[in-house]
């Protein structure tokens, strides 16, 4: 079976930029209450629920499975990128980590309490995000818990340059709204909503949904 040019640009991509990626957003999180606090929230349902295994989809170079990890989850990394998983084990060697694509996990039926999807989705085309919604509710248990993050605004922006280096991928701006009737049509049942404007390198708003597995 082929692979989709967006899978296959998108890892080119973060295979280029993985270590000026991972040096220029070391310490975004700590700058983030928002964030910090959201994934907060999420750490404490995942303990409210008796814990279990959260995996951190598009883990990029770990930084949020290490701050999921410091908040007392049992945490893993997955990413498209082999060089983006090459910096998470290097900063995070304690943590597991591994390569994987979004929408073929390898992962078995209802085996994790939560996914987080932090900005993750953003280079899945929208027609296809409900295979990806799809695949993530078969992982998670039910009433398990799915945190995402993207930049919203329904279109897509093409990109020939990032992180000081040449690329070619697309990332998309998905609509709130759509989102969240696809994550209903694919079981899910949005617990929490939140977007807030764009900030300082930001050029679009940005929002957050936590969902529940039915």
């Amino acid at each position: 079976m082929t692979e989709p040019v967006h899978v296959t640009e998108t890892r080119a991509a973060y295979d280029t930029v993985a270590a000026d990626y991972a040096s220029l957003l070391e310490g975004e999180l700590e700058r983030s209450p928002l964030d910090r606090a959201l994934l907060g929230h999420f750490a404490e349902l995942v303990r409210l629920e008796s814990g279990g295994p959260v995996v951190d989809v598009g883990c990029g170079p770990g930084r949020l499975t290490g701050h999921l990890a410091a908040l007392g989850l049992e945490v893993s990394g997955i990413d498209l990128s082999p060089g983006m998983v090459a910096e998470a084990r290097r900063r995070h060697p304690d943590l597991d980590f591994r390569t994987g694509t979004l929408a073929a996990l390898d992962l078995a039926d209802a085996s994790v309490t939560g996914v987080v999807a932090w900005y993750s989705v953003i280079h899945t085309p929208a027609a296809l995000l409900p295979d990806v919604f799809a695949e993530l509710h078969r992982v998670i248990r039910p009433n398990g818990l799915l945190m995402l993050a993207f930049q919203t605004g329904g279109f897509s922006v093409r990109h020939e340059q990032a992180y000081g280096h040449a690329v070619t991928f697309e990332a998309h701006r998905h609509d709130a709204d759509r989102v969240t009737a696809q994550l209903a049509d694919a079981g899910f049942r949005v617990t929490v909503r939140t977007e807030r404007a764009p900030q300082d390198y930001e050029k679009t708003p940005q929002a957050f949904l936590l969902a529940r597995r039915d």
